[in-house]
C-alpha cells in the first residue's frame, strides 16, 4: 500500500485552485459535493460563530477557510504536505483558521478541547478505518456536537474496504490507498454502534446534465 503523504501530494499536483469565486460572487464558500455550485452549505454542521470545528482532510482548505471567515474557530488537519502548502498560501490571512500537518485519528485522540463539529468532504472520513476513527471522533465531539461527511456512494455490491487508484504519468502504476465504501443504511447502523444519534444518510442526486453519480452525505449528532 502506497504511504499515504505521497499519494496525496501525487493527487494534489492534479487537483485545479479553487475558483477565486463562485457562482454568487463569493470568495469563501462551503461545498459538499464533487459539482460547482451545487448542494447544501455549512447549515449542515448546525454550528454558529465561534463555534470550534474540525475539518478532517482539509485538503487547500478552502470550506475551513470558509467558516473561520464566517466567525468559527477552523481546524484542518492533512497528512499532505503539498495540500497544506497550498492551503496556506491562499487563505494566509484568514482570521481563526488553524492548519496541521497530521493524520486524523492521532490528532483526536491527542486534542483535549474538543469540537463542536467534525466534518469531511471527501476526505479522511472516506479514507480512515471506521473501527479507529468514529471512536475517535465520538471521544472529541461536545455534547450534541455533529459529525456530517461527504463521499462518492458505494458501487453496488462493492462494500466494506476498498482499494483507491491514483493514477500518475502514463508509464508508471497508479498509487494505492484505502477507503471505506458503505449504503446509506449501513452507514446509519454503524454509526449507531458507536455510539451516535439522530444519524441521516442520503444520496443528493447529481446537478441536471449528463453526470449521474451523486454525492453521499451522512450527518450524525454526538
Amino acid at each position: 500500500m502506497t504511504d499515504t503523504a505521497i499519494a496525496w501530494d501525487t493527487y494534489a499536483r492534479q487537483r485545479p485552485e479553487r475558483r477565486q469565486t463562485n457562482a454568487r460572487g463569493e470568495t469563501t464558500w462551503f461545498n459538499w459535493t464533487q459539482y460547482e455550485d451545487h448542494g447544501p452549505g455549512v447549515e449542515l454542521l448546525g454550528a454558529a460563530a465561534g463555534s470550534r470545528v474540525l475539518d478532517l482532510g482539509c485538503g487547500k482548505g478552502g470550506n475551513a477557510a470558509h467558516l473561520a471567515a464566517i466567525g468559527m474557530r477552523a481546524v484542518g488537519v492533512d497528512v499532505s504536505p503539498r495540500q497544506l502548502a497550498s492551503a496556506h498560501e491562499r487563505w494566509r490571512q484568514a482570521p481563526r483558521l488553524e492548519l496541521h500537518h497530521t493524520e486524523a485519528v492521532s490528532f483526536l485522540r491527542e486534542d483535549r478541547e474538543g469540537f463542536d463539529a467534525v466534518y469531511s468532504v471527501y476526505g479522511a472520513v472516506w479514507f480512515t478505518d471506521p473501527a479507529l476513527l468514529l471512536p475517535a471522533v465520538r471521544e472529541r465531539l461536545l455534547p450534541g456536537g455533529r459529525l456530517v461527511f461527504s463521499q462518492r456512494p458505494p458501487v453496488q455490491g462493492c462494500y466494506g474496504c476498498q482499494a483507491s487508484y491514483i493514477p500518475r504519468g502514463a508509464d508508471e502504476d497508479p498509487l494505492v490507498v484505502k477507503r471505506w465504501d458503505y449504503e446509506p443504511r449501513e452507514w446509519e447502523q454503524l454509526l449507531a454502534r458507536h455510539g451516535f444519534t439522530d444519524v441521516r444518510a442520503e444520496v443528493l442526486p447529481a446537478p441536471p446534465g449528463r453526470r449521474k453519480v451523486g454525492t453521499l452525505i451522512v450527518s450524525a449528532r454526538a
